[in-house]
């Protein structure tokens, strides 16, 4: 079976518009990357799982922020390049300068040399504008943000 993830991207009215709340992923594998290397936090949905139950505890998971909006936007799915199809919500929310906690995964580092470490699932998070999002974000969850300014507008009420 083809590997699935269920995640929430958290957006803001900021100073400079429309912001994202994005992740970067902890560990060697990607401490000396930037572009294309972030996404929003996500993870694998049990056996039977309702995704956006599973996308709900993967972000308090990964963040240490208990997501309890009054409703989240259903963004779709992206195939990320690796085959991993990533099921996404949005919701209106703040991060409110907090400490990020979040879990840690044990990996052999450096490879085949036979010792574990424990890294931090998620090493830093932050809001950006669209265009910042853009850049930072895995390329296939870039179309995200194309879904969520659509979904925004209409949302939005007409005049």
């Amino acid at each position: 079976m083809a590997k699935r993830s269920a995640g929430l991207l958290m957006y803001r009215h900021g100073e400079s518009g429309l912001e994202v709340f994005i992740a970067h992923p902890g560990g060697p594998l990607f401490a000396k990357k930037d572009a294309g290397a972030w996404t929003i936090p996500k993870g694998e949905p049990e056996p039977d799982e309702d995704l956006l139950l599973c996308a709900r505890r993967e972000f308090e998971e990964e963040t240490g922020l208990r997501p309890d909006a009054a409703s989240y936007l259903p963004l779709g799915d992206v195939r990320q390049a690796g085959g991993k199809t990533v099921y996404a919500w949005a919701f209106e929310g703040d991060w409110r300068e907090r400490e990020l906690v979040c879990n840690h995964v044990e990996m052999e580092w450096p490879p085949r040399s036979g010792r574990r470490h424990t890294f931090p699932e998620i090493d830093r998070v932050g809001f950006f504008t669209l265009e910042q999002a853009r850049q930072k974000l895995n390329p296939a969850q870039v179309a995200l943000l194309d879904r969520l300014i659509a979904r925004l507008a209409d949302a939005a009420p007409r005049a």
